[in-house]
């Protein structure tokens, strides 16, 4: 087992909700850290800026009034992703936010700073920093981050193209500290599956995104629940950075799926007020084939629960 520093020591259950662009809230966070898994928004979902601080209120207070009223099943901790590159022009504001309010986990994504890890350890605040690849990770840790999402092929969003057994047993030869395991987990027995590799949690983004609170339209839930990995394309073009994305949507837009041209990674913006808006394609990774409703978050993460013990049931753990 990992060394656990405190904000994810004895997690009600192993998995953490992934920051999911635009889609995230502060219901959807309350909602995740209620039924026992990490709930996770991004910084830069909180728009205008000054809306950041408004809604770090709401989750803080919702979960200590929960806590007090249900000491015996406490929610989880929640998290905040940061986007650690240079355009985004919010982040030393949205971090001192996090300072603020105490913000139990951060995960920092595209980028690694000292700065950014010592602000989240000021207060005794967790640090897991996105990685595609075993030399981002050492460059992570390095740098202070407490912890890694070993982000694997399959994932939603950006992700990498590497095997998650090949990039959790090169982390696992030198780092014993916490991993979070991403790319294509949308059911409980993914979640073991992920611990049987060597990851402390399962982290889960795209089964969430067809859930009632999620903030993403109901023609992007329906896709979820339609689709499968036949329908991910795998593109640079609308970030500058490599991800994954529903063909439906890509179509929608005007555009050919299978013949999306290159993206020049020097011109990405991330909160920037010139930053294009791509609110229309949506994100999404491979795991989908096992999403077959919408349904409330309590209710999806009751239904991981169950499969994860039956899992567990099948190889007599």
């Amino acid at each position: 087992m990992s060394r656990l520093p405190g904000a994810l020591n004895n997690l009600p259950f192993p998995v953490i909700g992934a920051p999911l662009f635009i889609i995230s809230n502060p219901k959807l966070v309350i909602e995740q850290c209620k039924a026992g898994v990490v709930g996770a928004m991004p910084a830069l979902n909180a728009r205008p800026a000054a809306m950041l601080e408004d809604w770090l209120a709401e989750i803080t207070e919702t979960l200590a009034a929960w806590n007090l009223a249900h000491p015996e099943q406490p929610a989880a901790p929640f998290a905040i992703n940061q986007i650690v590159h240079k355009s985004n022009d919010r982040l030393e504001r949205d971090m001192a936010m996090c300072v603020k309010f105490k913000v139990p986990i951060c995960i920092t994504s595209l980028g690694a700073r000292e700065d950014i890890n010592a602000a989240a350890h000021s207060y005794g605040g967790v640090v897991l920093h996105d990685i595609i690849n075993n030399k981002f990770a050492h460059k992570a840790i390095e740098k202070g981050a407490d912890g890694l999402v070993a982000v694997a092929a399959g994932a939603g969003g950006h992700a990498g193209v590497k095997s998650p057994f090949a990039l959790i047993q090169e982390i696992r030869q030198w780092f014993d500290g916490p991993v979070a395991l991403s790319g294509a987990i949308s059911t409980g027995g993914g979640v073991l599956a992920a611990q049987a590799m060597g990851a402390d949690f399962a982290y889960i983004g795209s089964a969430f995104i067809a859930t009632e609170e999620a903030q993403a339209s109901e023609a992007y839930k329906q896709a979820i629940v339609d689709g499968n990995s036949d329908d991910i394309v795998y593109s640079n073009l609308f970030t500058g950075v490599h991800g994954n994305y529903l063909a439906r949507s890509i179509r929608a837009a005007g555009m050919d799926p299978d013949h999306l041209p290159e993206s020049d990674p020097s011109k990405m913006n991330f909160g920037g007020d010139k930053s294009k808006a791509w609110k229309d394609i949506w994100g999404c990774g491979q795991g989908i084939g096992a999403v077959t409703k919408v349904q409330s978050t309590s209710a999806l993460v009751a239904q991981l629960k169950r499969e994860y013990q039956e899992a567990r049931q099948r190889l007599a753990l």
